[in-house]
């Protein structure tokens, strides 16, 4: 692999599963300030982190030893309001920012696997900065966010509300692969 590749998808899987770790911990936040529903979604989307990050770590095939790696996350606790705010600039940073960079590298430098895990990602980062935007506005209000079941493809990290697809839509798995957050 590509040494700026190879960089670039450890700097992603650093950043990602750190989101992991720090949306679980923005759960238990937002469970004790009785946003229950809020918890929930920062569980699933914690679920959904996970996954792209081992997307990540399995497209990095055969690299090993001590790297540094500078993830460039957002870091602290705060109220929910405030962790909301946080991860959506997190999920739009990787939006806008990281993941168009980091494709345009692999790309180029033709790592299919860099492509296909980096473009999941960025897929799902979407659509969790869109629920964080509406779950920031409930609880702005003064109310926990109105929400069914979350579904997250633990393949790929696709996140919907309501039911699982018979397959993804962005990786092609079966509705067995999903897993439900109610």
């Amino acid at each position: 692999m590509h040494a700026m590749t190879a960089a670039n998808l450890r700097s992603a899987h650093g950043g990602e599963s750190m989101a992991h770790m720090r949306y679980k911990i923005w759960a238990d936040q937002a469970q004790r300030e009785g946003f229950a529903n809020v918890a929930r979604l920062f569980r699933a989307v914690s679920a959904a982190e996970q996954a792209h990050a081992t997307g990540h770590f399995k497209a990095l095939r055969g690299e090993a030893g001590p790297f540094e790696v500078v993830a460039g996350a957002g870091f602290g606790l705060g109220s929910t309001s405030q962790n909301l705010s946080g991860a959506i600039a997190g999920e739009e940073f990787e939006i806008n920012e990281m993941y168009p960079a980091y494709l345009t590298v692999a790309q180029m430098q033709g790592e299919a696997a860099a492509v296909k895990s980096m473009g999941y990602a960025v897929a799902a980062e979407k659509i969790h900065a869109a629920l964080y935007r509406k779950a920031r506005e409930a609880v702005d209000a003064g109310r926990d966010l109105a929400i069914g079941k979350i579904q997250i493809c633990t393949n790929c990290g696709h996140t919907l509300e309501g039911e699982a697809p018979d397959v993804c839509p962005v990786c092609k798995v079966k509705r067995e692969l999903y897993t439900e957050f109610a």
